[in-house]
């Protein structure tokens, strides 16, 4: 008989968006050491998703265990873009180094911050010969962000092989399902369904059924979810990305979910376009001018 999954619970909350959650239950009794470095590394990263890069930094000394270090890594790269050329140059001397190099949680760390510079050959290099489920998730997102949902769906299928049922392949899935899109899509908003009723109601999930909503022409739905992922965190990207597309379907002022991304994330794709198309319109208007 196999031994219960201790973290399960934990891991489940972190890949589902309820981060304060998995902060708050990140205290279980009996853990092996390799199990409570796992634990240590998920309330980090929940942490480093809520925002709180400097109790990450401060926390971690450097007497950590790698995985705890790579945690470190990415929260300082995402708190502020100084770091970003020292942590990156840090990052390819422990992914070189042959004691440290291969540690899963590192390759998955390097993945998502080579993600974050949209350098996904880069991040492929060290995610994609995968060996856990965050990587081969993190490779379905990849492969997403290519173009490339044929590549995708063999990572989903190897996950589907490992564990149909885990959380992350119904995530994958749902993924791929609206990367495809047409009939796809009732599928992926069934996967984000049964995780609403099984789970914590959370803004990933909430996001999750309002996009499909979109994809399928109910605007008023998505915009009705959407406005409950923003009760629940009034800074997420996403759910202000989101009601941003959504107003302008309902013909309603997107202008205020805008400037709130603006405001917080400001290198934000959707923020970043919209200033190209603000920039491509003065200057049509000086050439008219």
């Amino acid at each position: 008989m196999a031994a219960p999954d201790l973290l399960f619970s934990l891991r489940n909350n972190f890949y589902l968006g309820a981060y304060q959650a998995a902060i708050n239950n990140s205290e279980v009794p009996n853990l092996s050491p390799e199990d409570a470095i796992e634990r240590d590394s998920l309330v980090y990263r929940s942490y480093i998703a809520l925002g709180s890069y400097q109790l990450v930094i401060n926390e971690i000394d450097s007497s950590a265990a790698t995985p705890l270090q790579a945690v470190k890594l990415l929260a300082l790269y995402l708190s502020s873009p100084d770091n970003k050329e020292t942590t990156i140059s840090s990052i390819r001397d422990w992914l070189g180094d042959p004691a440290i190099g291969n540690n899963p949680i590192l390759r998955l760390i390097a993945g998502i911050i080579f993600i974050h510079e949209q350098d996904y050959n880069e991040a492929l290099k060290h995610t994609n010969v995968g060996g856990t489920m965050d990587l081969h998730a993190l490779n379905v997102q990849i492969f997403l962000k290519m173009h490339r949902s044929d590549y995708a769906e063999k990572q989903l299928r190897v996950m589907q092989q490992i564990d149909e049922d885990h959380t992350l392949t119904q995530l994958a899935n749902a993924w791929l399902n609206l990367a495809v899109g047409g009939s796809k899509i009732q599928e992926a908003y069934l996967i984000f369904q049964d995780f609403s009723e099984k789970y914590q109601m959370t803004s990933l999930i909430l996001n999750g059924k309002a996009v499909c909503c979109m994809h399928m022409g109910n605007f008023d739905e998505a915009e009705s979810l959407l406005l409950e992922a923003l009760n629940k965190d009034a800074k997420d990207p996403e759910t202000l990305a989101n009601l941003v597309v959504c107003s302008l379907h309902l013909g309603k002022s997107s202008s205020r979910y805008l400037n709130q991304l603006k405001l917080s994330h400001p290198d934000h794709m959707l923020v970043k376009r919209a200033s190209s198309a603000e920039e491509s319109f003065d200057r049509a208007v000086q050439t008219i001018a």
